[in-house]
């Protein structure tokens, strides 16, 4: 971009009420099959599970580090393939192959000094209703099982697997004040 280049405008527009619920959010608990990825299950001639991960979604969780969210996961499942996409982006506070996930959750929050208050949650089956219920901000992708459609404050409009993590990473960022500011040293 030159000097004399117009600041870039961000084109996002999330409702003021959505922005309010979601500014005190300082930690994001996702859940991995069905958001992460797009929730088919694929094995290997040898049993090894395979999954397919979004880089959108992936540099949205690490725009959320450099804006001092916490991106935490709390997945039913555990992989080697899950734990070395995590690794890679640097998510350390993990929770693997637990079905009841609020305690799982809330020994996160202890760990950061944090609670519900403070918290959002992206799941889209039973095992997450317990997170979404207490969060401050719930999130669902549109492919989510009714129930967590009906309790979320804000339903992607990307598919799950295929941006829609990254959906609420921007839907924090501007609601933290982070998102111009990131959008504009990526275009510099």
């Amino acid at each position: 971009m030159s000097s004399d280049s117009p600041p870039l405008r961000p084109t996002l527009n999330f409702p003021p009420e959505l922005l309010l619920r979601a500014q005190p959010v300082r930690v994001v608990f996702f859940d991995v099959d069905g958001v992460l990825t797009d929730g088919g299950l694929y094995f290997g001639e040898s049993g090894e599970t395979l999954k397919r991960f979004h880089t959108l979604d992936g540099h949205g969780i690490k725009l959320l580090q450099r804006a001092g969210i916490t991106p935490a996961v709390v997945s039913g499942r555990d992989s080697l393939a899950l734990r070395a996409r995590l690794k890679a982006l640097g998510v350390v506070h993990t929770r693997f192959g637990t079905e009841d996930k609020r305690p799982a959750a809330e020994a996160i929050l202890a760990e950061l000094g944090l609670d519900w208050s403070a918290a959002a949650a992206m799941g889209d089956d039973w095992p997450d209703l317990p997170m979404l219920r207490r969060a401050a901000l719930a999130c669902a992708p549109p492919t989510a099982h009714p129930e967590l459609l009906a309790l979320a404050h804000h339903v992607t409009q990307r598919l799950p697997g295929a941006g829609a993590v990254r959906e609420l990473c921007d839907l924090l960022l501007v609601a933290s004040g982070h998102y111009a500011r990131e959008l504009e040293a990526a275009a510099s």
